[in-house]
């Protein structure tokens, strides 16, 4: 009765007109975004993130225009990945090795379908998963204290550079040097400032939002310019739209097998959707035999890694919402977006702000149905974007990212703050060094700080404290064995690039 009472208080905020209205547009620009190449999820969402403050939105309505872009993005991103074998984000990877395939045998629509109604049972069956699991695992937070919160921390900093970076030192260097930027500002305890060389505009420290719009939104317009704008054109001539029915019937095990692996990765902090549909796809691969055909353009290829890479992203909003602890790239972002609007997201959140968390279920519940409707119908709409020239996307983009901090905070030294970091994200991303773990520790730093500060405090400077709960110990495990997984890992998620036409 609980649970019906409280989705009975999320539609009620769902079917308002105005969150109705932008759940329907967060998932049009999430898909227009997701089928470009390169951009991906967390871009998009840091992009848009900066209209939220010019709009004047709530939090409630803010958080369901982000998170529908988010799920239009995933959406959006099997596009390039079957039409030009260019992943648009590292989770569609895994797509271009049967949907490519079956677009040059003159099934680019069937491709496009099927992935489409994956997609759709991935991510509805992962927003149900996170209605059901998110409130039992906010009852279990209040079991956290300091130390098992300090190694949930530690845990999510081990995982998130994980396989998204070539080089897990880089990952380590990465997640140091957003500790570093949080240190930056007055001490909680002391009062004294830190890092700050006498510099009045870093007393309050480094605005989670400069630094997110920066790293993602300017970075992308720096390498923008670098490639001269150079048009993109569709690899495959995309002919009548169809809707394989015995394709999909027969992938249904498959899309359910797969939804189920690509939550348990969303869920885990760090995995991601980039886990979920490499291990939705090999385990498919292993259950079909050599004689399933993937890699040569079928159904259940195109059909694995879909439904497994949007159940991971529903699943990772589960750690956010109930712990404080990004479960990707792209909730790390959401994250800051939270913080920023006031909001702490972690066990009180159900019970302080249930409007927020159901009217978030609900209209991403609404948003699945909307994307479908969207992604079968509507698929060469969006194909149509790949034509687009950078050089069109650039001023829109430079000009949401500049009107949106300016707006939010009023001041120059922000704007010249995201510039600065955008050049760093450009730098890092030369490097092949992940940002995503830079945003973690600028997001995560203070919180991780007092944790540890509180541990230390209970126990009179003992450090085995940090040890002392079967959580917290559990916890530690996870963290190294999360840490050393991708180096063996990454060897196998990283062969599909090599495969060419």
């Amino acid at each position: 009765m609980e649970l019906l009472s409280n989705l009975s208080l999320g539609f009620s905020v769902a079917l308002s007109p105005t969150t109705l209205m932008l759940a329907v547009a967060g998932c049009f620009l999430g898909t227009i975004i997701g089928s470009l190449p390169g951009l991906g999820p967390s871009n998009g969402v840091a992009i848009l993130i900066p209209l939220t403050f010019t709009l004047g939105l709530d939090a409630t309505s803010a958080l369901v225009l982000m998170t529908a872009v988010y799920y239009g993005a995933m959406y959006g991103g099997r596009i390039s990945s079957i039409l030009l074998n260019i992943p648009g984000d590292e989770p569609a990877l895994m797509t271009t090795l049967d949907g490519y395939p079956m677009a040059k045998q003159g099934r680019a629509g069937d491709a496009l379908v099927i992935s489409g109604v994956a997609s759709f049972v991935g991510a509805f069956l992962a927003t149900v998963g996170l209605m059901l699991l998110a409130p039992l695992l906010a009852r279990v937070a209040f079991l956290f204290g300091p130390a098992e919160y300090f190694a949930l921390y530690i845990l999510a900093f081990s995982t998130l550079g994980g396989i998204a970076s070539n080089n897990q030192a880089k990952a380590v260097i990465a997640s140091c040097i957003g500790l570093g930027i949080a240190m930056i500002g007055l001490d909680n305890s002391s009062g004294l400032p830190r890092f700050t060389f006498g510099n009045l505009h870093l007393m309050d420290g480094v605005d989670f939002l400069v630094a997110i719009v920066g790293l993602f939104a300017i970075a992308e317009v720096f390498f923008f310019i670098e490639s001269h704008g150079a048009k993109s054109s569709i690899g495959v001539k995309l002919e009548k739209v169809t809707v394989p029915i015995r394709d999909i019937v027969s992938s249904i095990w498959t899309m359910l097998r797969a939804t189920v692996v690509g939550f348990i990765a969303g869920v885990l902090p760090g995995a991601g959707a980039s886990l979920g549909s490499f291990l939705a796809y090999m385990s498919e691969k292993s259950i079909a035999g050599p004689k399933g055909g993937f890699g040569t353009g079928v159904a259940r290829g195109v059909a694995a890694p879909e439904a497994g890479n949007n159940a991971a992203a529903g699943g990772a909003l589960v750690p956010m919402l109930t712990l404080g602890v990004p479960g990707s790239g792209t909730t790390a972002v959401l994250l800051a977006l939270l913080l920023t609007l006031n909001i702490t997201p972690g066990p009180t959140l159900f019970t302080e702000r249930p409007e927020v968390v159901w009217g978030l279920i609900a209209s991403l519940l609404i948003a699945n149905f909307v994307l479908l409707a969207m992604n079968v119908p509507l698929v060469k709409v969006f194909v149509r974007v790949l034509q687009v020239p950078p050089g069109v996307l650039l001023p829109g983009v430079t000009m949401i990212s500049f009107v949106g901090i300016f707006s939010l905070s009023g001041s120059y030294f922000d704007l010249l703050l995201m510039v600065a970091f955008g050049v760093l994200g450009y730098v890092l991303r030369k490097m092949d060094v992940p940002t995503v773990p830079i945003i973690l520790g600028i997001l995560l730093g203070n919180a991780m700080e007092d944790a540890l500060r509180r541990a230390m405090v209970l126990s009179d400077g003992d450090p085995t404290f940090l040890l002392s709960s079967p959580i917290s110990i559990g916890l530690w495990i996870a963290a190294i064995a999360g840490f050393i997984a991708p180096m063996f890992l990454r060897r196998f998620i990283r062969k599909p690039q090599a495969v060419t036409d």
